[in-house]
């Protein structure tokens, strides 16, 4: 099975265009009022990831890889799957806040944010009452301008209103699934299911795409920071996720602005458990007033959907000892425009995630339909999809 180490790229890069079976959703995907961003994301060795996720409205593809820290024995090497939707969220809301104030001719300088993401996990894997959970996360905003402190909330909520992202969280969608075991369709009547047949096993995608040498992109998109101490026997310690039974609560913060060079910058640490620093870049596509130099916060926010779930498949499976010679899915994650960054002024909305869902195992079916179950139940960002959460804003207008 092949790591980030033997692929020899960056933790996130474009890939060369085209790419074979993913052609549908670079042309077709996404329309004046919409957009669809498809990922495809698999397995790699213990609990690296990797993901591939179609970006129309920037005519890209973005190459992403993940990995988990010392709590759940992974390698560290790339960032965990909340940080990616900590970043996915984050320049979501920037870009609304900053267009919104650049429409309203309100002066918005040195724009800072600080994001905390909650989360919780409780129960026994292995009595199948295991459930992870989403807390509503918390905004605090820094900015020079003229507006006090009123009105500069009033223009963050309507600016939060407008973002995709938060619309995802805003409302109450539960998933929607397809399974697949051995390349046969699999029943799992306790999820909601999609109409129509799985798509086919996405492996051959992601193992045929090179790296897009010619692309206008830096090569540092995605870099680690710090590196956390593997730290034995103390809470969030290492291996602490692999237990049994949890009872635990998980903190992320990401601290975001803009760069002198127009990227947007997030640098994400997992407080709880312990974890690594890891910054990302991003930017908009051109149509949203960005270059497309670096993922858009719906990209990141995609791959960090996808690679949860598929980490919660890995763990319920180490847990229970299920053998598994492979699992990746193929996902959709659909969303409005965004309000102030695309004009239309508009309240976003969002779609129920879909994801066809592949696994190769010798277990019995029956097995592998609870392990998509529970992957479900103890996936953090599918709690967050069918939770309705609201978003705590905190502002803090300052003079200058």
């Amino acid at each position: 099975m092949k790591s980030i180490q033997t692929m020899n790229m960056p933790l996130a890069c474009p890939v060369a265009l085209p790419v074979d079976g993913l052609e549908p959703w670079m042309s077709g995907s996404s329309s004046a009022s919409t957009l669809h961003l498809h990922t495809v994301a698999g397995a790699m060795e213990g609990m690296q990831k990797q993901a591939l996720v179609v970006d129309a409205a920037s005519q890209r593809i973005w190459n992403f890889a993940c990995d988990e820290g010392p709590y759940l024995n992974g390698t560290d090497l790339a960032p965990f799957p909340l940080a990616y939707f900590n970043s996915g969220l984050g320049f979501s809301l920037f870009c609304e806040i900053e267009n919104l104030a650049h429409a309203r001719g309100v002066r918005l300088d040195d724009l800072e944010l600080c994001l905390d993401s909650f989360y919780g996990m409780e129960g026994s894997a292995l009595k199948g009452t295991m459930t992870g959970s989403a807390l509503p996360p918390v905004l605090a905003i820094n900015a020079k301008t003229d507006l006090d402190r009123p009105a500069l909330m009033q223009l963050v909520a309507d600016a939060v209103s407008a973002a995709p992202a938060n619309a995802l969280l805003r409302a109450a969608l539960d998933s929607e699934f397809l399974g697949s075991h051995n390349d046969q369709a699999l029943e799992v009547k306790d999820l909601n299911r999609i109409d129509g047949a799985c798509l086919p096993n996405p492996q051959a995608i992601l193992d045929s795409i090179k790296a897009d040498d010619r692309a206008d992109v830096r090569d540092d998109i995605v870099t680690k920071l710090s590196q956390t101490e593997a730290v034995f026997g103390v809470e969030g310690g290492a291996g602490t996720s692999l237990q049994a039974d949890q009872s635990r609560q998980l903190h992320i913060r990401g601290l975001i602005h803009r760069r002198s060079d127009g990227l947007l910058e997030n640098k994400v640490q997992l407080y709880k458990p312990i974890g690594s620093v890891f910054r990302f870049l991003g930017d908009s596509a051109p149509q949203f007033g960005g270059t497309g130099r670096a993922p858009s916060g719906l990209a990141y926010l995609s791959a960090g959907l996808a690679f949860c779930y598929l980490t919660q498949i890995g763990r319920f499976a180490h847990i229970k000892k299920l053998p598994l010679s492979h699992y990746s899915l193929h996902q959709d994650t659909r969303f409005s425009l965004p309000g102030a960054s695309s004009g239309t002024m508009e309240v976003a909305s969002a779609k129920a995630v879909q994801s066809h869902v592949h696994i190769r195992s010798d277990a019995p079916d029956a097995e592998i339909a609870h392990l998509m179950i529970m992957a479900e139940q103890t996936c953090f960002l599918h709690a967050a999809c069918r939770t309705a959460l609201k978003l705590k804003i905190r502002v803090q207008p300052l003079a200058g």
